[in-house]
């Protein structure tokens, strides 16, 4: 198992690591919040649903309870109540789609990486980019080594490229992908 170091946290870096679940949640709640608000709020939906993060016990969740898990202090995200209802709409998905395993999105058959890319693109939240970049994450720190992978990922996969989350890998490399956005967004509005 890989060790991620996205969130500066501990406990929500090691569910990361360990959970393909938690790494599929996190990715789908990075936006307009921080990288490491994003990813660890896989590790305090956990904590608030007594210990377990599991895509049955989510995707069966009472939609108004679970809306009110990403609400307690501190909020899961900064749009608890949408948050809550995509990662229950996410959670249903890999329960009907994938049995219930995250991992099996991208180990199920042994498929390449313009497959991977084809299933992260068809779940809800997932756009191209997104599932671009989640396609980097598992073959840059999550050891996934479904051929042409990097291809599929594209400007993504490029070693050192600091673009995205697929780059963090300690307090560093952080800033310099914060740096990289930064620059990105400011490039886009001139």
């Amino acid at each position: 198992m890989p060790t991620l170091h996205l969130t500066g946290e501990p406990d929500a870096d090691r569910l990361l690591s360990e959970s393909p679940l938690a790494l599929l949640i996190g990715m789908l709640l990075d936006q307009q919040v921080p990288m490491e608000t994003a990813f660890a709020g896989p590790e305090k939906l956990r904590v608030r649903m007594g210990g377990a993060l599991d895509a049955q016990t989510i995707a069966g969740a009472d939609p108004e309870a679970l809306a009110e898990l990403f609400k307690e202090p501190p909020a899961i995200h900064r749009f608890p109540g949408s948050m809550a209802a995509r990662v229950q709409t996410l959670c249903r998905t890999v329960v009907t789609d994938w049995h219930g395993d995250a991992a099996a999105i991208w180990t199920d058959g042994d498929p390449d990486g313009r497959e991977i890319l084809t299933r992260l693109k068809a779940l809800p939240g997932f756009g191209e980019q997104k599932a671009r970049i989640f396609l980097a994450l598992l073959g840059k720190q999550y050891e996934l080594e479904a051929e042409g992978w990097q291809q599929a990922a594209g400007d993504y996969a490029e070693p050192g490229s600091f673009r995205s989350v697929a780059d963090i890998v300690d307090h560093d490399s952080l800033l310099t992908v914060r740096a990289h956005k930064k620059a990105m967004k400011a490039a886009a509005k001139a």
